[in-house]
């Protein structure tokens, strides 16, 4: 029986970095996917497959998806993607060419590598395409709308999707973390000093008092945090399961707010929301 093969991508860390050596440990050939060369390098160096693949480059992602299949014989099993960033910051300080610099990466580089991967999957008469979205992607957060307008669009686009491809053997899953050991927030820092004038806003002081230290100083982990592995597992169940399911929540924040968001009238969700 051929090996299985999937591609990740946003390998360099955290959720992507772990996927890849689980599904390695379970028997998959895994290609595993960096924005940058140095980390595919590491990667490499560490026993797994890399390639570069940036969601901002197109040709970079044609390029990823020939030398995946290329390496297989022109197959693909599974898909999962991963990669994405924030811009922290109040709404009405977040510029639009910086909501488009994250959609590029967070949606529009999704959506591309995914067309790109289903006319392997259709030739082959099945595959696993798996959305990494978030808690984020079903409630909001102050200072987090960039990520979350990212992440509701795409929860829109899989469920849409995952309708169309059901007269095909290609099945369509979400993913919805809620806090993950990773280096989401260091990553967060070089985007939010980009994009928001927090100095010149009206919110100035709610930036010094609260969004700041946040972002600036570690205070450990979450009391809900979960090692990035608990989405490795929800992943493998996602692309082996005959029957996946179309959701996996990981973590209790999105088990709680998923429940919450279909109990709750919007007001009393917002409240709790603003209570933390």
């Amino acid at each position: 029986m051929a090996q299985k093969s999937i591609l990740i991508t946003g390998c360099s860390s955290g959720i992507g970095l772990a996927c890849a050596h689980d599904l390695k440990a379970r028997g998959w050939r895994v290609f595993a996917t960096c924005r940058s060369q140095e980390d595919c390098a590491r990667l490499e160096a560490d026993g797994l497959e890399s390639f570069r693949l940036d969601y901002t480059d197109v040709d970079s992602i044609s390029a990823a998806v020939a030398e995946a299949t290329a390496r297989t014989g022109g197959t693909l099993d599974a898909l999962f993607n991963n990669g994405a960033f924030a811009v922290p910051g109040a709404l009405e300080d977040l510029p639009t060419d910086g909501l488009r610099a994250i959609f590029e990466t967070n949606f529009f580089g999704w959506h591309e590598l995914t067309r790109q991967v289903i006319p392997v999957m259709r030739a082959q008469g099945h595959g696993r395409i798996v959305q990494c979205s978030s808690v984020l992607g079903l409630v909001p957060l102050k200072w987090r709308g960039a990520y979350v307008a990212t992440k509701y669009a795409l929860e829109g686009l899989t469920d849409v999707l995952r309708l169309e491809m059901e007269d095909t053997g290609i099945r369509v899953v979400l993913i919805e973390p809620g806090p993950i050991t990773s280096k989401f927030r260091v990553n967060a820092i070089p985007q939010f000093e980009r994009w928001i004038d927090w100095r010149n806003s009206p919110r100035a002081e709610q930036y010094e008092t609260s969004l700041l230290q946040r972002l600036y100083q570690d205070r450990g982990k979450d009391r809900f945090e979960l090692p990035p592995e608990a989405v490795a597992a929800k992943l493998l169940h996602a692309i082996e399961n005959p029957r996946p399911r179309p959701r996996y929540y990981v973590t209790t924040p999105t088990y709680i707010m998923g429940a919450l968001r279909r109990l709750l009238p919007t007001p009393a969700l917002d409240a709790i929301i603003r209570k933390g």
